[in-house]
């Protein structure tokens, strides 16, 4: 594999955003997204960490303009708390 090929990652429920550079954060998000829907996924979480809430702003803006987000909140404590957010997806039509 060259360095140019795109890494394929296993689409799961889980989303870690750590490994993720700040400044494709949005793209990659709304890319997940997207695939996690395809999959039919209902329910998602997001970890995008504490720190300054930078990530989680970013996050929180793609899932508001996201038309097959019914919802979303913060992570329960024991799933991350609010350096997590869990997101509900709309069915497909």
């Amino acid at each position: 594999m060259s360095q140019d090929e795109p890494v394929r990652i296993p689409i799961t429920d889980v989303f870690d955003l750590h490994a993720v550079q700040p400044r494709e954060v949005r793209p990659v998000v709304e890319a997940y997204l997207d695939e996690a829907a395809r999959l039919g996924f209902r329910t998602v979480r997001i970890i995008h960490g504490r720190g300054t809430g930078v990530q989680r702003a970013i996050v929180r803006g793609v899932l508001a303009r996201t038309f097959f987000v019914a919802s979303y909140h913060d992570a329960p404590p024991e799933a991350g708390g609010w350096g997590a957010t869990i997101v509900n997806l709309r069915p497909p039509e």
